[in-house]
C-alpha cells in the first residue's frame, strides 16, 4: 500500500472555486470509480495551496484506477477542460508515500 500526496497551487483568488469543484465534482467523480481519497486540505499560510492524499493498494491498482478515471469520457470532455482556469497545472507535485508502523493512516 502506498499513498500520493498531491500539492497544488491554484490561481490567484481560486482556492475557493478549486475547493468547491474539488469536493462537489472531481473527488465525487474519482470516489465512483473507484480511488480512496484520504483527505482533501488547504493551505493555513499559503492561500494558493491546495493538498490531497489518495490511497493504493497497488501499482497495478494504480494503473488501473488512473485509466478509468483519466480515460474516461467525462473527465476528458467536462472535467479537464475547466481546470487551467483554476489552478496551475505546471506547479503540481505528486510524491508517494508509504506509511510507517506508527501512522493512523493504513
Amino acid at each position: 500500500m502506498f499513498l500520493e500526496l498531491r500539492q497544488y497551487t491554484t490561481h490567484p483568488s481560486q482556492r475557493n472555486n478549486w475547493v468547491k469543484f474539488m469536493e462537489e465534482v472531481i473527488i465525487p467523480f474519482q470516489v465512483s470509480k473507484g480511488m480512496v481519497i484520504v483527505g482533501s486540505f488547504v493551505g493555513e499560510q499559503d492561500e494558493n495551496l491546495y493538498v490531497w492524499i489518495r490511497r493504493f493498494e497497488s501499482e497495478r491498482e494504480r494503473e488501473r484506477l488512473y485509466e478509468a478515471v483519466y480515460q474516461s469520457d467525462e473527465w476528458v470532455n467536462n472535467i479537464a477542460p475547466k481546470i487551467p482556469e483554476m489552478l496551475d497545472r505546471d506547479k503540481i507535485v505528486v510524491t508517494r508515500i508509504e506509511p510507517t508502523p506508527a501512522s493512523v493512516i493504513h
